[in-house]
Formats: structure tokens, C-alpha cells, sequence
């Protein structure tokens, strides 16, 4: 590097680098990013309302072209750029950026849709009173000054800041390392809480929390939970749930509209409303008919329904997928004395404090320094008024006003004669030898007269003005003396921006207990949930499918995608189980991974619809699969006021099963609180894939059957309890191309049926399945052949049950369990449905018993 003296001197390289990003690190936070924690304002904030105040753009003044604001605070105080000053000007002006503006613009400052603003050439702006107030005794030595970039001028380091800016508009700010996000709050809720704490500074946080109750956004909205805002309260750091306002109207033809009114803090509009229309064309939120904006200065966002269409079911669904909800992260970092701190709610209210404190006691001094030299000229004047003739003389026998001056200074008044005048209380101070001299500044002052102050009129003015300087000055030093009255008027001035300018707050806030609870706005119904090989799903009312005799054809039961990739003609529907629609949905991926949802949230279409992507759904990761699903019946009961979950029973397990015949049980507890990407439900080690999942009790015995007609009878108390992330243990041993294809709890009163991909199946009763340890080849369940095929699933099932059978080519038929004849072990079956030609069956699953239009079921009265 060169030096100073133009020399070259070698550096460490690494050494250089550190300090130098330190340097421009520091600069960052410092003078660019964070705000001042005392006037809540960052230094380029601070330079623009500095430069509109030298301009004199206070509020009862005209507007002034932005163009030249911007020019002079570059020019003066902020030599960045007017490119970048400029935005930072707009955002000040901007009614949905600032709970309180501090600049009044005039012409377009852009929108809430992320419309950028005019040029600064056609837009005007001003200080709003607000913004004034910062600034009030900017110049009465309140504040410190520093040379702006060049020496040129001075600049304030803060402003006196007549209310809590940093409450009020909160901040946000990136840094190098760090960031700084503060919200907004209402003016009149930050001042209370000021003065709360001005009156009693050991104030808890809870008790400051009965004053400032949370953020005000300048959008409204509602602020969904408390315990956020509690936590930033105290740690300075959190996170605010915070919901749009949406409303129902009715429209021609018996149908509903929603009408949204507010939408979250710092969310675009057009993005917000392009995003609704991107999840109808997508089929995710099927209810939608048609979405528009229809907003001016306020708000309006419609959304159409189609009839017979829950309004408050999509509104839940908006909250989910837009950002019609959204969280707001607070993390209050701000400069204190110079350097970057995280504050508490209490910490930025006392670092508010302290700073008009300090004004205060400034202000006073310069207000008593003031006071001090006008009555110092009036005690000059009243005792030249006093002594009119002697002072006359002096100056007339003098040649120039120096002289004159001189000897003015050199006049001495006796003690008595001070006193006489009435000016004894300021000048025993200046009592020389019994004598009053004058001063230089009196001296001045006199000869400065003028001769219509000599009537006796404008005397009695001049001691009238000196008393009420007296009773001022002494007034002015007991606030320098008293810390309750320098407290006092910190409040009284509160107070007065408290009363002229706080305005009711616009954003609502709600406990969590408030919050809609979908479920009961949905009726708890039984549904048919259907999964495709290609990763479609949908929910079907059971209503959709009729009940046939054994042998039938059956009905479509879904329109299949053309090509999924899997070596068949098209897609086909891999799982297929019944559910209410208030329960969960547990989703296992063959690579082991978990998903929960609610049974509502999965689409519901019609009986012969093709369903919806899976991945619109579940966030699964790249090449996943669903290898099983449970439904977890939701269970809550009330304790007294408290709704108790009791749906995550720890008196239940997962029983897993995997292709190679690697067998897990888990509690369920373990799933309880399954975040949205999904968790490790059971470690699948290469060349394995999970076959399926079973809930058990802890104290059931378990069937596996394998593709070739092999079968293994256990008791799970051979599997003990482990975690998600584990392998699990044998459970059979396999022959060589064979594979575990179901997994069964035995129940007495049931039978175990297996059915062949060539439409053959039988029920078989358990006792003919003896018990056995875990980890043998097991038994023969079926005799596999050219005519059964293979094994393709297994199922413990009652007499009552209905049977739905699906094939590769998206036939479904729903059968009686009864019509189904029981047979032996080793032996082939009765054919269960007539597949047409190259089709297979591909699964199978329980159906709920319902009597159904074509007459009650086998053995039904």
C-alpha cells in the first residue's frame, strides 16, 4: 500500500482485509442501517428532515419540490446520491410504510401495490407536524452538533425528539452481521407507557403491557396471540401472527362474496391477489369463482364463491396458503450510546427517557443563560433610567463611543442606591467594595438607547420585563435543581403531543382462543380418501359409491393421469382408505418420512375427478412417494373452560413394515407436533422401501404377508419402543425375490383376507395362523400360482365390513365382505372381481358398511 508521503510500504494482506471490514462493517451499522434508539431515526432519515428544516418546510408552509430536498441533503449533509435519498424520503411520506408520517407529500409516492413513485421532479413534500416535533429546540443548544461532510456546516447528531419515534415507527434495517426489524405502535399507547414509566421506573413489563398493548400497524389488520408480543417485550426479540380483515357479503343469485379490507403489514397487494388467482388455476383452493381488486385509496379485494360454498372454510384456506396471515419477526436492535444493542420494551422507553431528559436539563441552561443576559441589559437599563442626568453627561462630555463606554464602566453605584432602584437581588453578586460596577454588556446596552424609552410608559415596561426575568430565572434553576421537575415536564410535554396528535388504534389484537376453529364449520362426515401411484389424491363421500354383489364390474371410481412412469398403461390409485372429516391424516413416504393433515384439507372432488398433486399438498422432497396412511381419529374433551387434545394417544404405536421385512414400533406421541416439512418417521437403508403402517395398542399380534403367499404370526411385545430415527428389527426372513406386501393386526372376531393380482381371494380365519417368533420364514397364507398371481394385499376384516377393490386400470369396486366364503391356508380362493383384459389388481382397502340403492347387504334384514 502507499502511505501518505507517497512511499510503498508492504502490508499484511489478511490483516488489511479484517480491518478494513471491520471499518466499513462499523459504518454500516453505525451511520447507515440501525436506527438511534433515542429519536428512533437513521442518519439518512435524519439528514433529509434536517435539510427540509433549513429549508423551512414546516407545516403551515407550502410544498416544495422533492427534487430540491433532495439536492440539498446531498449537498449538504448526505453525499450519496439523490437516487438514494430520494426513497428514503418517499417511505417517510407513505401512509402504509409509517404509523405516523413524518413528511406530508404531495403528487404520487407510489402505492401498496409496489408501484414505484413519480419522479422526484413532479412530486412536492413538506414536514408534517410530527415530523416538526422532532426537531422542536433543535437550536437551543438541546442537542449535540457535528461538521457535516466537508466543514461547511454543522449537522445534529439526534434530534430532541418530542415523542418516542422509535415506538412509534419502529425500523427496519440490514447491517453487516446483523439486522434490526422494530414494529410499529400507537402514539398515544407509547407515550402512556412512557409516562407510566417516568412515574414509576421500577414498572414491569406486564404492567407496561396495561399501557402499550402491542404493534399498530398502519394497514390494521389483527394481531392473532399475545404471548409474541410478551416475549418481545421482555427479550427485545419475537414473532407476531398477524391476519388480514376479510368480510362475507351476498350477491345476486344466492350466492357469497368475500371482501377483504386490510391486508397484513408490508404485503404487495398485486402480489397478494396474483397469488389467490395462482392457487385457483392450480386447483388448490377449488371454491374460488373468480378474484378482482377493487381498491382506491382503500383496501377492497373481492373474491367470488361458487354456491353452497362455506365463505369462512376459503377464508381459512387464504389465511394458509396467502398472505392474508403472515408472521411479523421483531428483533429490536438499535444504537445505544454508540454502539448496537438489543433492546426490551422497558430498555428503548428508558433510553427515550434519559435522552429528553438530557434535552430538558439543556435546554434549561440555555434558557437560563438567555434569561441571565436580558436581565443583566435591563438592570443597565433601569439604573441609567435612575440616573438619567449623570448618565447623559457622561456621554455627552465624551469625544467617541469607546470613551464613552469606558467611563460608563468606571461609574459605581453605592449599595444602598441598587437596592433603591430594586435590582439588590442580582446584584449582590457583583457587589465590589459596597459598589455596583457596570458591566461591558450593560455599558453597550445603554448607549444603545433609544429616546422613546426614556417615557415613563416604556420604564415600567422595562420593570415589568425585569420582574417576570427574576421569577423566570429562579424558576429556571429550580428545574436545574429538582429531578422531579425536569420528570414532570418530560410528561407535561407527552401529554400535549398525547393530546394533539394520537389517534385510535388501528390494529386489533385477539387472544389465540379466538381464533375460528375450522372444524366447526365443517360437518364431521365419513369420506372416501384416494391416493394414486402418480401422486394424486382427493376426498369422495361414501355416498358416491353404491354397493354390488361379488363378481361385479364395478363403476369408475377416478379418471387416471395417461403416463406415470411406472411400467403400466396409466395411472392408477395406489391407497384408498375411509375417514371423518375431522380427523388426521398421517402420510408415510416409502423413503420414511412423515406428513400430518387434517382430512378437510384434502380437496374434495367427485367420484370419477382425477384428484389433485399431492405436492400441492404436502411438502415432499424430490423422488418421494406415499407408501401409507393412517387416519388418527381427533379426540378432544372439555376440562372445565380448557378444550383437552387427548387425539396423540401415548397408549398407541406405529407398527412400520418394511419390503425386506424390517419391522418398528413407535409411540405415537412421538408424531404429535410434525412440522410441515415432514419428519423421519422410521431410517430406511438403501435398497429398502416402507410397505405400510398399522396402529396398534402395544398389546396386538401382527401379521406379515409377503408377495409369494408367505405369512408370519407375532406378538408386538417381541418389538420394543424405539424413536423415529431408527432401523427397527427382522421381522421375516425372506426367500430371494420375495417381498413383505401387507401387514395385518390379528383380531379374533376377524379373518385375515388376501387377495391375488388376478382378481382370486379368500378369507381365512386366524387361529389357522399359529404364533410364532419374530424373524422365521413363517407360513403359507395362500398357494400363488399362474391363476392367483401374486399377493398383492392382506387385510383383517369382519363380517360387516365392505371391501373396496381397485385395479391398475382406476376401476373401483365396493363389495360385501359376507359375499366373500371363507377357505383354508393353502388354497387358491374365489374370484372377487372381473378384470378386463391386461388389467391387475392392484389394492385393496375396508370400506364403511352403509345400505346403499341397490338393496341392504347379504344378511341384512
Amino acid at each position: 500500500m502507499y502511505t501518505q508521503n507517497g512511499k510503498a510500504e508492504l502490508v499484511d494482506v489478511v490483516e488489511e482485509m479484517s480491518r478494513s471490514f471491520l471499518d466499513y462493517s462499523m459504518s454500516v451499522i453505525i451511520s447507515r442501517a440501525l436506527p438511534d434508539a433515542r429519536d428512533g431515526l437513521k442518519p439518512a432519515q435524519r439528514r433529509i428532515l434536517n435539510a427540509m428544516y433549513d429549508l423551512r418546510l414546516f407545516p403551515s408552509h407550502q410544498h416544495v419540490k422533492c427534487a430540491k430536498i433532495c439536492g440539498d441533503t446531498s449537498g449538504n449533509y448526505h453525499p450519496h446520491g439523490e437516487m438514494v435519498i430520494y426513497p428514503t424520503l418517499v417511505h417517510m411520506a407513505q401512509r402504509w410504510a409509517m404509523r405516523e408520517r413524518l413528511v406530508e407529500g404531495q403528487g404520487n409516492f407510489g402505492s401498496v401495490e409496489g408501484d414505484p413513485p413519480a419522479a422526484m421532479r413532479y412530486t412536492e413534500a413538506r414536514l408534517t407536524p410530527l415530523g416538526a416535533a422532532l426537531m422542536d429546540d433543535i437550536f437551543q443548544e438541546t442537542v449535540d452538533f457535528v461538521p457535516n461532510y466537508d466543514g461547511r456546516l454543522t449537522e445534529p447528531t439526534v434530534f430532541p425528539a418530542a415523542f418516542p419515534n422509535l415506538l412509534v415507527n419502529g425500523s427496519m434495517g440490514i447491517a453487516v452481521g446483523m439486522a434490526t426489524s422494530i414494529p410499529p405502535h400507537n402514539l398515544g399507547e407509547a407515550i402512556e407507557a412512557t409516562c407510566a414509566m417516568i412515574t414509576n421506573p421500577d414498572i414491569t413489563i406486564d404492567e407496561l403491557s396495561t399501557h402499550i398493548r402491542g404493534p399498530d400497524f398502519p394497514t390494521g389488520c389483527q394481531i392473532y396471540g399475545t404471548s409474541g408480543i410478551r416475549q418481545y417485550f421482555k427479550t427485545g426479540r419475537g414473532s407476531v401472527k398477524v391476519r388480514g380483515k376479510a368480510g362475507v357479503e351476498e350477491i345476486k343469485g344466492g350466492r357469497e362474496q368475500i371482501v377483504i379490507t386490510e391486508i397484513p403489514y408490508n404485503v404487495n397487494r398485486a402480489a397478494f391477489v396474483e397469488r389467490i388467482a395462482q392457487l385457483v388455476s392450480q386447483k388448490v383452493i377449488t371454491e374460488i369463482s373468480a378474484v378482482r381488486d377493487e381498491s382506491d385509496e382503500n383496501t377492497r379485494v373481492v373474491v367470488e364463491l361458487k354456491r353452497d360454498t362455506v365463505p369462512k372454510v376459503v377464508i381459512n384456506h387464504l389465511f394458509k396458503y396467502t398472505q392474508l396471515e403472515t408472521s411479523f419477526p421483531v428483533y429490536m436492535l438499535a444504537i445505544d450510546h454508540g454502539q448496537p444493542k438489543l433492546l426490551s420494551l422497558k430498555e428503548v422507553i428508558q433510553c427515550y427517557t434519559e435522552h429528553r431528559r438530557e434535552v430538558v436539563l439543556r435546554r434549561t441552561r440555555f434558557l437560563l443563560r438567555q434569561a441571565e443576559e436580558r436581565a443583566e441589559k435591563l438592570e443597565g437599563y433601569l439604573i441609567a433610567l435612575a440616573h438619567l442626568d449623570d448618565f447623559v453627561r457622561i456621554a455627552r462630555e465624551a469625544t467617541y463611543r469607546e470613551e464613552a463606554k469606558t467611563r460608563l464602566m468606571a461609574y459605581k453605584l453605592a449599595q444602598d442606591r441598587v437596592q433603591s432602584i430594586g435590582i439588590c437581588i442580582r446584584s449582590v453578586a457583583r457587589l465590589i467594595n459596597g459598589s455596583y460596577p457596570f458591566s461591558a454588556t450593560q455599558a453597550d446596552s445603554v448607549l444603545e438607547l433609544r429616546l422613546y424609552q426614556l417615557t415613563s410608559l416604556e420604564q415600567e415596561k422595562i420593570k415589568g420585563e425585569y420582574q417576570e426575568l427574576l421569577e423566570n430565572i429562579e424558576d429556571l434553576k429550580n428545574i436545574q435543581a429538582s429531578e422531579s421537575r425536569v420528570l414532570s415536564i418530560i410528561r407535561s410535554e407527552l401529554r400535549a403531543v398525547q393530546k394533539q396528535y394520537a389517534t385510535a388504534r388501528l390494529t386489533g389484537i385477539v387472544s389465540e382462543e379466538s381464533e375460528i376453529h375450522i372444524e366447526d364449520l365443517i360437518v364431521n362426515e365419513g369420506c372416501i380418501i384416494t391416493v394414486t401411484y402418480g401422486g394424486f389424491i382427493k376426498r369422495t363421500p361414501v355416498s358416491a359409491y353404491r354397493a354390488q354383489r361379488r363378481g361385479g364390474k364395478g363403476v369408475i371410481g377416478m379418471a387416471t393421469r395417461d403416463t406415470v412412469g411406472s411400467g403400466q398403461e396409466g395411472d392408477f390409485v395406489e391407497h384408498l382408505f375411509t375417514a371423518s372429516t375431522h380427523d388426521y391424516l398421517m402420510f408415510f413416504t416409502k423413503t420414511g418420512r412423515c406428513y400430518v393433515e387434517k382430512v378437510y384439507e384434502i380437496p374434495e372432488m367427485g367420484r370419477a375427478s382425477k384428484g389433485r398433486s399431492v405436492a400441492n399438498l404436502l411438502n415432499l422432497q424430490p423422488g418421494e412417494s406415499i407408501a401409507a396412511t393412517l387416519r388418527i381419529q381427533s379426540k378432544t374433551i372439555n376440562s372445565g373452560a380448557v378444550a383437552v387434545d387427548l387425539t396423540w394417544n401415548a397408549s398407541l404405536y406405529i407398527l412400520f413394515a418394511t419390503e425386506s421385512g424390517i419391522v418398528k414400533k413407535s409411540n405415537l406421541v412421538n408424531f404429535s407436533n410434525v412440522r410441515k416439512g415432514g419428519i423421519i418417521a422410521i431410517r430406511i437403508e438403501p435398497g429398502n422401501q416402507l410397505i405400510d403402517a398399522v396402529l396398534t395398542t402395544g398389546d396386538s399380534e401382527v401379521i406379515l404377508v409377503t408377495r409369494r403367499g408367505m405369512s408370519i404370526r407375532f406378538h408386538e411385545e417381541e418389538l420394543r419402543d424405539q424413536g423415529r430415527d431408527t432401523v427397527g428389527v427382522l421381522g421375516i426372513r425372506l426367500e430371494e425375490g420375495d417381498a413383505v406386501v401387507g401387514v395385518a393386526i390379528v383380531r379374533p372376531s376377524a379373518t385375515l383376507l388376501v387377495a391375488g393380482e388376478n382378481g382370486i381371494g379368500k378369507r381365512t380365519p386366524f387361529r389357522d395362523y399359529r404364533l410364532q417368533s419374530r424373524g422365521g420364514k413363517g407360513v403359507i397364507t395362500m398357494k400363488t400360482g399362474d391363476k392367483t398371481g401374486y399377493v398383492v394385499g392382506a387385510l383383517a376384516v369382519n363380517d360387516r365390513d365392505e371391501l373396496m377393490l381397485i385395479t391398475t386400470g382406476g376401476q373401483l369396486v365396493r363389495t360385501h365382505i359376507l359375499g366373500i366364503r371363507e377357505a383354508g391356508r393353502n388354497t387358491i380362493g374365489v374370484k372377487l372381481i372381473n378384470l378386463q383384459a391386461k388389467e391387475k389388481l392392484q389394492a385393496i382397502a375396508p370400506v364403511v358398511s352403509q345400505t346403499t340403492d341397490e338393496g341392504p347387504a347379504p344378511g341384512e334384514v
